[in-house]
């Protein structure tokens, strides 16, 4: 028998340039990863021999960023239910710097949701940066809407929690966020449940009032979905119950410190003085970047189903963003590096902060934090390139670059 050969140890990799971390940049400075991890995050110095060295000339080196609300891409939706659409997906989120990815339901029928749940499980099992972004674990977010929140999602796959249904998502062990309307019948024992899973808990697509918003964060909501977007407003709590008129979803998270929220920062969703005014509330450990995409990410304008191919609700995508002809908004067609450009233009927030909200903080919020959103000693050596223009120009996943 002839005597097992020693595995050749991987050569460093060091990325020598402005490097972003989550209070401040440092000015030529340099991250060694080695065996797939970040051993040093420190001033440059002189390079081992055997490394493999990235100078970044100008632009900056920041941590991959993290997606806890995304339906698809490049033609795939997560509800597709298959292996082949949940990487296509997520190979298109990896290309625009998203290296840790949750992908999202949509409302469909328990066999749907299973379908999906089940082949995000068979990629994240089996998965190599090969597949596209690593699965984080998965957002569990339709079918739970309130009847008149449904947006762009499909109402029949709309419906209200059973401990039936939800508690065999939760035992597949892959759900690490979980949304439910606070006004549905059984959504405080949807709450319970997902925080002895210890899910990040959030309520979107509702019209809860300050009291439902309170009995759902007593029994463990801390988050709710994209800002102002299928969320309850003061005026359309009016509509429902008249005067003297409610606070609102908006009020009892803006008035919440422990509250966090999301914003879709693609400039057709909500404006520069929104976006603005998030962040000033919640400021950047509160305040996360989503996506929140669509399959048309990539695409050209078109019509296309939001949620599973064969049967999903119709929109349309000018290629910027889906919509409802005379309706509204179906969630956005671009990826987090779009996201963050905008936040910087759009808004005060300095570079730091913005990247911040689109790695570290989702990452804190899902419980992830330990491996991944932010470049320091010990974590997962997922490492994003951006050009002076912010713009993707390399992606490095566990310290192996992605190709172009």
């Amino acid at each position: 028998m002839k005597p097992r050969q020693s595995q050749q140890p991987i050569p460093p990799v060091i990325l020598q340039g402005n490097v972003v971390l989550p209070d401040r940049i440092l000015e030529d400075a340099e991250v060694l990863c080695r065996n797939g991890r970040i051993e040093a995050v420190r001033p440059q110095t002189a390079a081992p021999k055997n490394a493999k060295v990235v100078k970044v000339e100008s632009g900056w080196i920041v941590p991959g960023f993290v997606d806890l609300h995304v339906h698809g891409g490049e033609g795939a939706d997560y509800m597709d239910g298959t292996a082949e659409a949940v990487k296509t997906a997520n190979r298109a989120h990896l290309r625009r710097g998203t290296t840790t990815i949750f992908p999202t339901t949509t409302t469909g029928s328990p066999m749907e949701i299973g379908r999906m749940l089940d082949s995000c499980i068979a990629v994240q099992e089996n998965w190599s940066v090969s597949d596209g972004a690593r699965i984080g674990g998965v957002h569990l977010y339709g079918p739970f809407f309130a009847p008149g929140k449904v947006g762009c999602h499909s109402p029949e796959g709309r419906r209200d929690p059973t401990a039936e249904e939800y508690e065999r998502y939760f035992a597949l062990g892959i759900v690490k966020i979980a949304t439910c309307a606070a006004e549905l019948d059984g959504a405080q024992e949807f709450y319970r449940a997902a925080r002895r899973r210890r899910c990040l808990i959030t309520c979107g697509h509702s019209n809860a009032t300050w009291p439902e918003m309170e009995r759902a964060f007593r029994a463990g909501m801390r988050h709710v979905d994209h800002f102002w977007c299928a969320m309850s407003s003061v005026a359309s709590l009016r509509a429902v119950y008249g005067t003297p008129m409610q606070a609102s979803m908006e009020q009892f998270v803006l008035a919440t410190e422990e509250m966090s929220t999301e914003v879709i920062a693609d400039g057709e969703h909500l404006s520069p003085e929104l976006l603005q005014f998030a962040y000033k509330m919640k400021g950047p450990h509160r305040l996360c970047l989503v996506t929140d995409a669509n399959r048309a990410l990539g695409m050209p304008p078109g019509r296309y189903r939001f949620g599973p191919e064969e049967d999903g609700a119709w929109f349309e995508s000018n290629g910027k963003v889906g919509f409802v002809p005379g309706s509204g908004l179906a969630s956005s067609a671009v990826g987090l590096d779009t996201m963050v450009r905008n936040m910087k233009v759009m808004t005060k927030a300095p570079l730091e902060d913005v990247i911040r909200m689109a790695s570290l903080t989702p990452a804190e919020r899902a419980g992830v934090a330990e491996n991944v959103g932010s470049l320091e000693r010990g974590k997962l050596a997922d490492i994003v390139v951006l050009d002076r223009r912010m713009k993707v120009k390399r992606v490095f996943v566990a310290g192996q670059e992605v190709p172009a």
